[in-house]
């Protein structure tokens, strides 16, 4: 979900999509290489974004990500389901009123 958000406003290679969730996360979060691409590679086959070669900002051979209409809706249905994960939890986790 995360990969798919960050997708979401645009195409990035793998180092800068890092990078982003890092500096969103309030530098909290760290993506590893071992898991990041694995990720990635899958959002490739199941057709939620779309994967092309280029050159980055350090003039080095980089694959560019970039968010389908169908990883739109996958994220949106995500979105969704996180939703209604969260306010499941808040109100196990939040006391009860007598």
């Amino acid at each position: 979900m995360l990969l798919l958000r960050v997708l979401q406003h645009g195409e990035l290679h793998g180092y800068a999509i890092a990078q982003r969730i890092h500096a969103l996360s309030n530098d909290v979060l760290q993506t590893e290489e071992g898991s990041l691409y694995p990720a990635l590679q899958k959002i490739l086959l199941k057709g939620w974004a779309t994967g092309e070669w280029g050159i980055s900002e350090s003039n080095r051979k980089v694959r560019f990500y970039k968010l389908t209409a169908v990883g739109r809706k996958q994220l949106a249905s995500e979105m969704q389901d996180y939703d209604r994960v969260t306010l499941a939890i808040q109100s196990i986790l939040r006391p009860a009123r007598s």
